[in-house]
């Protein structure tokens, strides 16, 4: 594999969506959700390895975050974990990877990744990335991987594609007409009947050269901060360097930031089976079902004319259900969830009362 391949794996969020399970103390990519052996952190580290350098995989994360990557990827160096003092969203975060690889390969040829999202098909899904690292490598462009989608999503963003600016040599691969973030349901059902958009997938390519040309133009306030740190990075005075530009930093996404913006935004049109699991009902759609089409995460779960349930236990105690239809059932040894699935959107509220009155009252 090329040694001037690099990994960037964003795991900074604090995945409030999947409380109780999830909490700032231990987010949803620190998680198994899915009940499958490893976290969202490690199965996104095991998938990039098989293409890019162990040693050139890099992990962004909160500074309280820290030890949970060590424990979780062991195989990485502390030089290897980037930490932000202060959640900023993707941009400064992009930023920082960026300009601590300047000082290690001018010449890094780069992908930027959820540490999140869910990949079904990983052999198609690396040759898509291994096909826009070819063409980023030689070419001063933005790259983002498109899911071509099956359905009316109003949860994802979208990228309309130009069918007549197709790349020679890189097939499925187009420039970009427009970003448009979260769309009602209408609007997302005419983006699919119109062939023309495909998902936001959330992972971008990129030459390190080309990123940060990027940023100087789009974002130069951001990238000034940044670049007065050269000379800084990957010695003992990064983390208080860091902490002062993070106190600077306003907090804007890549997406807004840059991709809305430039004028030589790529896409890669493919379909892997990619979620980004970003709800209960995603994470539903994606799990394996029991014959009653419940899905059943963890042991001593008992059900009874139960279905379309989600059944999570993290306990030793026995959870038995009855007479349920579509519900969230939640156990962890801090707090027992039981919603109507279809009520999710309210769980962020839950969480706050729970906070409210059990916490903070203390």
């Amino acid at each position: 594999m090329a040694s001037n391949r690099y990994c960037i794996i964003m795991a900074g969020g604090i995945g409030s969506r999947f409380w109780p399970l999830s909490n700032t103390e231990t987010p949803k990519q620190f998680l198994d959700l899915l009940g499958v052996g490893k976290t969202f952190l490690q199965g996104t580290f095991d998938r990039f390895r098989r293409i890019i350098p162990v040693e050139n995989i890099f992990v962004v994360t909160n500074d309280s975050y820290r030890d949970l990557v060590m424990e979780q990827l062991p195989e990485l160096t502390e030089d290897q974990i980037l930490l932000e003092p202060l959640r900023r969203k993707t941009a400064p975060c992009i930023a920082y990877a960026s300009y601590k690889l300047l000082n290690i390969d001018p010449e890094a040829n780069i992908v930027v990744t959820p540490a999140d999202h869910l990949i079904l098909n990983e052999g198609k899904f690396l040759k898509s990335v291994e096909s826009a690292l070819k063409f980023t490598e030689k070419q001063d462009v933005l790259m983002t991987l498109g899911i071509t989608p099956n359905r009316p999503e109003t949860g994802y963003g979208y990228i309309q594609i130009n069918h007549n600016e197709s790349v020679k040599g890189h097939p499925a691969t187009f420039k970009v007409k427009t970003f448009t973030e979260k769309p009602n349901q209408d609007i997302a059902k005419v983006f699919v009947d119109s062939g023309e958009f495909v998902w936001n997938s959330g992972v971008f390519i990129w030459s390190l050269k080309s990123i940060l040309k990027a940023l100087s133009t789009h974002l130069p306030e951001i990238d000034s901060l940044f670049r007065d740190g050269v000379g800084i990075y990957n010695s003992p005075q990064e983390k208080d360097f860091i902490s002062k530009v993070y106190s600077l930093c306003r907090s804007v996404s890549i997406d807004y930031g840059i991709m809305e913006s430039a004028s030589n935004v790529y896409v890669h049109c493919a379909d892997f089976g990619w979620s980004d699991v970003g709800t209960w009902s995603s994470l539903f759609n994606n799990s394996p079902k029991d014959d009653a089409n419940n899905v059943k995460v963890g042991g001593k779960i008992l059900t009874y004319r139960s279905t379309g349930c989600i059944i999570e236990n993290k306990t030793e105690r026995p959870v038995i259900v009855e007479g349920l239809t579509d519900y969230l059932v939640i156990q962890t040894n801090d707090a027992t969830m039981i919603i109507s699935k279809h009520n999710e959107r309210e769980i962020k509220n839950y969480a706050a009362d729970v906070d409210l009155n059990f916490v903070k009252a203390k």
